[in-house]
């Protein structure tokens, strides 16, 4: 199967306890319907060509806003640290329907962000998403932001003008100026950064 052909539920971070839990960030709007779904698949990210693994989950619940989940087989902490990583996912074609003005959040990872507002043009590609924050975590080219690196980009309904998940592409209307405030520092920033800190200790 192909990536596309997967419903992505959840990140695993970490070991979460000492015997083969692991916490993991929700990245579907469904987290009560983990009670219902025993089998689920292990994959990693798209780039990767290690094969997805079929688990069975014993058991999970809720966390801070993010899920713990307990895997048959998985039953210590270096079990639990070999899965870091590693998605959470479902064949696509099980997963539930949604509204016609909703999204999977998995759907956009990979999808290439425009700004009509300026061309139109490219910023870069979802790398990942902050569901807590609502933002896209954009992996841009030094030539849009003159920087490089990765751009936060709130995913919100006054800056969006059209998703196609089917071609991995999402048109936004930014306010001038936002890409440059949320773009990375460069080394020469983080320099002067550090000498005017050095000379406030002075």
């Amino acid at each position: 199967m192909s990536y596309s052909d997967w419903a992505i539920l959840a990140r695993l971070i970490r070991p979460q306890g000492r015997h083969g839990e692991i916490i993991a960030d929700l990245l579907t709007d469904f987290p009560e319907r983990f009670a219902d779904r025993k089998r689920l698949y292990l994959i990693a990210s798209e780039s990767s060509s290690a094969p997805e693994r079929e688990a069975a989950l014993e058991r999970h619940w809720l966390h801070k806003g993010r899920v713990v989940l307990k895997f048959c087989g998985v039953d210590s902490i270096n079990d639990a640290e070999a899965l870091r990583g590693l998605f959470v996912a479902i064949p696509a074609r099980e997963r539930a329907p949604l509204s016609d003005d909703s999204v999977y959040l998995s759907d956009l990872i990979g999808s290439e962000v425009v700004d009509v507002a300026s061309g139109p043009a490219p910023i870069g590609r979802v790398k990942d998403f902050d569901p807590d924050a609502g933002l896209l975590v954009v992996q841009t080219e030094k030539s849009q932001t003159g920087k490089g690196g990765e751009v936060l980009i709130p995913f919100a309904k006054n800056y969006l003008v059209s998703i196609d998940p089917a071609a991995k592409r999402i048109e936004m209307r930014l306010p001038e100026g936002l890409l440059d405030i949320n773009a990375p520092i460069t080394d020469e920033e983080r320099r002067e950064l550090d000498t005017g800190g050095d000379d406030e200790r002075s």
